[in-house]
C-alpha cells in the first residue's frame, strides 16, 4: 500500500477469511508488516509524476513495480513463509491522479505499479487496480475501505467512526447493518502539514516529526477562517478528494497569500485546519467512540487537537493500536482484505459510500 503522502510503501502478511458458526464470523489475523521508505530518488519522480510527464510515469510505472516486489520478497524472506503458500498479492499503486465525477465532468483515477512486474518477479498472482471498477459503477473510486472497516470493527450497538489519516483523511461511519454504513473523504491529512514543510525547509524535511514546527507557531485566525469556508467541506457525501484539491498548489498558494506570516504560524494553521476539517465531518454522525490510525498518529500536535476537540463533543477517541493493528499497517491490510473478497468473487464497494451504482468486484487478477 502506497497512500498520496508517497513517503514509502507499507507491506503486511495477513490470513483473511469467514468463518462458519462464529458470532464474529470475519477474521483478519496480521502476521507480519514491513514499511519500506522510498529513496530521495523515487520520491521526487513521483511527486514530478503529478504534473503529467508522460516518459515518467511510464517508466515510473514498471519502476514501482520493481519496488513492490522486491518488499514482497523482503517480507517473505524476513518471515520464513514460503511463496507457494501465499494466495495472492494485493497491490493498491501509487496514485498518479485521482478525478471523482461531478460538475460535468467523467470520474478516472490512475494507480500505477506495474502487476506485470510483480507477478513476474515473486511467482504470485497478483490483484491490482482496484479503484477503476468502482468509477466504472458511477462512483467516487473512494473510499475502498470501508467494507474492510465494517468487517473489522462492527460491533452490535456500537456506534463507530473508523479514521485513517494518510495524505488524506477519510472516514467510516458504522452504524448498524453494512448498507448503512457511511465513507467518505473529510479533507486533507498529511499533505497540507507535508507540502508545507517541504517547502519551508528547502526540501530537505518532508514531514513535521510529531508536529514539533506546528507546536512552535501559533493558529493564524484569518487563514484558518479563510480555508474553513473551502466548498469540499460543504459538500455531502459520497465524495472523495485528492492533491489536486489540497496539494502543493493550495500551499503554494498560503504562501504567497500569506507571506509575511511566520513559517511555523502557517504549519500551525494547516494542522489546526487539518483537526477542525475532520472532528467537523464527524461531528453531525455523533458516534460513541472514534479511532484514529494512518500515518497522522504519528503527529502528536495533530492528535492532541483531535483529542481537545472530541472531547469537547463528549466523543472518546482510541487509536487503532489499541485494538492490535499499528496505525502505518491498517490501510495494507484493508487492501489484503479487498483482494481476498475479489479471489472470492466478492464485492468490495459499498455503494452507499462511493456512490456507485451497484455493488461490483473489484480489481484485476495477473496470474503468474
Amino acid at each position: 500500500m502506497s497512500g498520496t503522502s508517497h513517503d514509502g510503501a507499507d507491506f503486511v502478511l495477513a490470513e483473511t477469511g469467514f468463518i462458519k458458526n462464529s458470532s464474529n464470523p470475519f477474521r483478519a489475523k496480521l502476521l507480519a508488516h514491513l514499511h519500506q521508505p522510498y529513496g530521495t530518488s523515487m520520491k521526487e519522480q513521483i511527486r514530478q509524476s503529478f504534473f503529467g510527464d508522460a516518459e515518467l510515469i511510464c517508466g515510473l510505472n514498471f519502476a514501482l513495480g520493481e519496488f513492490y516486489a522486491r518488499g514482497v520478497i523482503k517480507l517473505l524472506q524476513r518471515t520464513g513463509i514460503p511463496y507457494k503458500t501465499i494466495d495472492a498479492i494485493a497491490s493498491h499503486g501509487q496514485t498518479i491522479y485521482h478525478v471523482p465525477p461531478g460538475n460535468k465532468k467523467r470520474g478516472s483515477t490512475l494507480q500505477i505499479g506495474e502487476a506485470s512486474v510483480i507477478a513476474e518477479r515473486t511467482g504470485i498472482a497478483t490483484i491490482s487496480d482496484f479503484r477503476t471498477r468502482d468509477m466504472a459503477a458511477g462512483g467516487q473510486g473512494a473510499p475502498l475501505v470501508p467494507i474492510t472497516d465494517y468487517l473489522l470493527f462492527n460491533k452490535k450497538g456500537v456506534a463507530r467512526a473508523i479514521v485513517n489519516i494518510g495524505g488524506m483523511a477519510n472516514v467510516t461511519i458504522i452504524q448498524g447493518n453494512q448498507e448503512d454504513t457511511i465513507a467518505f473523504d473529510t479533507g486533507p491529512g498529511n499533505t497540507l502539514i507535508d507540502e508545507a514543510m517541504r517547502i519551508v525547509s528547502g526540501y530537505i524535511k518532508s514531514y513535521d516529526r510529531k508536529g514539533a514546527f506546528a507546536r512552535s507557531g501559533k493558529c493564524h485566525r484569518h487563514l484558518l477562517k479563510k480555508l474553513s469556508s473551502h466548498p469540499y467541506l460543504k459538500k455531502r457525501p459520497p465524495k472523495s478528494t485528492g492533491r489536486e484539491t489540497f496539494g502543493e498548489a493550495m500551499v503554494r498558494h498560503i504562501f504567497s497569500t500569506y507571506r509575511k506570516a511566520p513559517h511555523e504560524d502557517i504549519v500551525a494553521t494547516l494542522t489546526h485546519f487539518t483537526s477542525a476539517s475532520i472532528h467537523r465531518a464527524i461531528l453531525p454522525y455523533r458516534p460513541d467512540e472514534v479511532i484514529l490510525s494512518g500515518g497522522g498518529t504519528k503527529n502528536s500536535f495533530l492528535m492532541s487537537l483531535l483529542h481537545d476537540r472530541f472531547q469537547e463533543s463528549s466523543i472518546p477517541v482510541h487509536t487503532i493500536s489499541e485494538y492490535g493493528i499499528p496505525s502505518e499497517a491498517k490501510e495494507a491490510l484493508s487492501f489484503a482484505i479487498l483482494g481476498y473478497l475479489t479471489l472470492k468473487g466478492m464485492p468490495g464497494n459499498i455503494p452507499s459510500a462511493t456512490g456507485a451504482e451497484r455493488a461490483v468486484v473489484l480489481g484485476k487478477i495477473t496470474l503468474p
